[in-house]
């Protein structure tokens, strides 16, 4: 079970009619890949937003959005039962806070649409890579709400192309919801962060939503610019990495 923001090849070969083959480009090594067998593999949309915070254990994470990890279930009921165990489970569980026992803020949500997890691509597009500037980054809330409607037009074409690869609309989160979650989100996203901080490779669900709506053939001029702008970002820090 996949709680990355970048789809693993293999998920993306239970999706019908979607050639896989002309999205390797925006993997670093497609190859990893190649020994997942799909229907073993699934997805969550990680909508929690967590960040690392600085001069802390590698193994804390600060919740800065807490909703739910929604998953989609496995081709085979036996091993999605597994999955509403773990949901059951994370239910149930009350954590003492001193003060009391308390839900856990964050839950797993299983769903029979293998699209479901495919809510997060247009948060994605629309806030986490539009705070990369020529500039440095930017908080994801300034990335959304600076031009509310360039970032309603991203959302949308998102959203609507998940829909015609199958997605039900109702499962997707409207862009109104976002944008009033986005509000709360006041630093830069991991993938902004990471450019700054001379990375050579980020997840690139901005390459991946642009190759895929090429097979539908629809583009987007501001996911177009948002991807040259990545590119040349990482090229940078390649070359500054290589000159080191």
């Amino acid at each position: 079970m996949s709680i990355m923001n970048m789809p693993p090849l293999t998920y993306l070969k239970r999706i019908p009619g979607l050639n896989t083959e002309t999205l390797k480009s925006a993997y670093t090594d497609p190859t990893v890949w190649d020994s997942f067998d799909p229907p073993l593999l699934t997805l969550c949309s990680p909508d929690p937003q967590a960040i690392r915070p600085p001069n802390e254990k590698v193994n804390v994470l600060q919740v800065t959005l807490p909703t739910n990890f929604k998953v989609a279930r496995f081709d085979s009921e036996q091993h999605t039962a597994i999955l509403r165990r773990l949901q059951d489970d994370i239910e149930a569980v009350r954590f003492d806070t001193g003060d009391g026992k308390i839900e856990l803020p964050v839950k797993l949500k299983v769903h029979d649409s293998i699209f479901v997890p495919l809510a997060k691509w247009a948060m994605l597009l629309t806030g986490n890579y539009r705070c990369v500037t020529k500039d440095g980054a930017i908080d994801i809330k300034d990335a959304v709400h600076r031009d509310l409607e360039a970032s309603r037009a991203v959302y949308n074409f998102v959203i609507d192309l998940c829909v015609k690869l199958g997605a039900n609309r109702d499962d997707l989160v409207p862009f109104e919801k976002y944008a009033a979650a986005a509000q709360s989100l006041t630093r830069p996203s991991s993938a902004a962060r990471a450019l700054n901080n001379g990375v050579p490779n980020i997840e690139r669900a901005d390459k991946l939503v642009q190759l895929i709506a090429a097979q539908k053939g629809l583009r987007n001029a501001v996911i177009d610019a948002t991807v040259a702008l990545v590119d040349a970002r990482l090229e940078a820090n390649r070359k500054k990495a290589a000159a080191a």
